[in-house]
């Protein structure tokens, strides 16, 4: 039986500003009424509760237009507290051509440079798509500059340098966010629900993620995914990122006790991981694998196996379908009688949106700056932490594939 749980994106403060302005200004002011039988005009009384206030919404600079740049810019325009006030390239005309290609607003500011960008006095907080060898030069420029950040992944070559970055968010008191953006689909928050629930799930023991796609040969031979001067991770960076974010959200970031890289990866002739997989061990026996490469067929899959139940996903990263999202659950299951079947049958489950997981990614972004901006509320430490811990891992199986493929402990 399938069950459809309906997740709505919060898509409230659809108002401009500037008609916000206008709508408060007009329920404040004193409205005179002539009353027929009295004659002379009174006032009618306004109550007190007034409307609240839409927030103002955050001014986002996209730093960099690399392809991944154009779906998040997309999202951006979905998103009432999102206002994409500027975009930045080494190139003024580039940047001139994406905002034009992409449907930002006329008064959308161009800058020829990345410093321009960090600048510019009207931008709260930065999205940066950049080559991750960039990202603790400018990561750290931006913060230091008062700019919120969401940096995609992988945020930084090793989680030495990511220090630096989240180093200086902490200190100016700016959010940080990665870009994982499956980690904001609903879908997400509701299989988090039964993997929490000892009845249906029980105790977590094993997981299992796969993340693939078949790159053609100009990828493989241009792509920044694959230039170690640029994405020097490589695949393990890039969607092995998925791949371990999902175990360690499967384990509610319990960094396991040590790591062993699977043999036989494959590099291009440039050193760089094309394919790789690793294993996971964690101290009361929980076991998780992996694999991701660029070299086979699409798949995104992650399973959870407890001892009560298992969960699966086959679109994990990204959904089949962009405003809804299927997983199911086995719970308790057994075989049916002289083992000719399953009892019961799994369940199948889909979570619907209103906006992207891209789009519910900015809107929460944008909320926790609101809050900083606004109210005066901390940065969310929560975002930083996760992801110290899914470079942690990933540091940790690039060691043991540069080390003949010993396990490495990994570090609290």
């Amino acid at each position: 039986m399938e069950m459809v749980l309906a997740a709505a994106a919060n898509c409230t403060g659809a108002l401009s500003s500037n008609h916000a302005k206008t709508f408060l200004k007009s329920r404040r002011s004193s409205v005179q009424m002539r009353d027929c039988r009295s004659g002379p005009a009174a006032p009618l009384a306004v109550s007190s509760a007034a409307a609240p206030e839409v927030p103002r919404p955050v001014r986002l600079g996209i730093m960099g237009c690399g392809s991944i740049a154009r779906k998040v810019a997309r999202s951006m325009l979905l998103v009432p507290a999102a206002d994409v006030a500027a975009v930045a390239s080494r190139s003024e005309g580039k940047a001139r051509l994406f905002a034009a290609d992409n449907g930002l607003r006329s008064g959308t500011r161009i800058h020829g440079s990345y410093e321009a960008l960090l600048d510019d006095p009207d931008v709260d907080a930065v999205y940066m798509p950049l080559p991750t060898s960039l990202h603790v030069k400018w990561g750290t420029a931006a913060a230091e500059r008062g700019k919120h950040l969401l940096l995609e992944k992988p945020t930084a070559p090793c989680a030495a340098d990511l220090e630096p970055i989240l180093a200086a968010c902490e200190a100016n008191g700016v959010q940080f966010m990665d870009s994982t953006m499956w980690m904001h689909h609903p879908r997400t928050a509701k299989m988090r629900q039964l993997v929490a629930d000892q009845d249906t799930i029980g105790d977590v023991r094993f997981i299992n993620t796969m993340v693939s796609f078949l790159a053609n040969e100009d990828f493989l031979q241009n792509d920044i995914r694959v230039k170690p001067d640029l994405d020097g991770l490589g695949v393990l960076g890039d969607i092995g990122w998925y791949c371990i974010r999902g175990i360690l959200w499967a384990v509610d970031y319990e960094l396991p006790k040590n790591v062993v890289a699977l043999h036989h990866p494959v590099k291009n002739q440039a050193g760089v991981l094309l394919a790789c997989g690793a294993s996971l061990y964690w101290a009361d026996g929980k076991v998780a694998t992996f694999h991701c490469s660029f070299l086979t067929n699409l798949t995104m899959d992650l399973t959870v196996v407890g001892t009560n139940g298992t969960i699966h996903v086959t679109d994990l990263v990204i959904p089949y379908e962009e405003k809804s999202a299927p997983f199911s659950v086995d719970s308790k299951t057994n075989f049916a009688e002289l083992s000719t079947g399953w009892d019961p049958h799994p369940s199948k489950h889909v979570v619907t949106t209103d906006l992207p997981q891209e789009g519910l990614m900015v809107q929460e972004f944008c909320r926790l700056v609101q809050g900083i901006r606004d109210a005066g509320v901390k940065p969310e430490g929560k975002w930083p932490g996760i992801t110290r811990k899914t470079q942690i891992v990933v540091d940790a199986v690039k060691a043991s594939i540069d080390n003949g493929f010993e396990s490495v402990d990994v570090a609290s």
